[in-house]
């Protein structure tokens, strides 16, 4: 499968994890492989990154076992678009699920 078809799943299921808990990269990477994702740390970093500086994410630093990690967690921004996808996500599944 195109990669580049599935980025856009990818960053919804980032933005919906981080609006029930905080979120780190190897705990995401492994929940996407659940649903049959397979993406590197290569894209899954960068992506991660992304929503952040477009601010749909927020990010906190802390130690765990002596080494940084970043959690990350939905932004009101973030939530309003999460909002509007499952609005259109809606829309699309009634429509090519007939």
């Amino acid at each position: 499968m195109e990669q580049k078809f599935f980025l856009p799943f990818i960053k919804i299921h980032m933005l919906y994890h981080a609006s029930k808990e905080k979120i780190y990269g190897s705990w995401m990477k492994e929940e996407l492989e659940r649903h049959g994702y397979n993406i590197s740390y290569g894209t899954l970093y960068p992506t991660l990154h992304r929503l952040f500086n477009e601010g749909y994410l927020s990010c906190e630093k802390k130690i765990i076992e002596g080494k940084a990690r970043k959690y990350y967690f939905i932004t009101e921004k973030g939530k309003k678009l999460l909002t509007t996808l499952r609005e259109k996500i809606l829309e699309l599944t009634n429509e090519i699920m007939v």
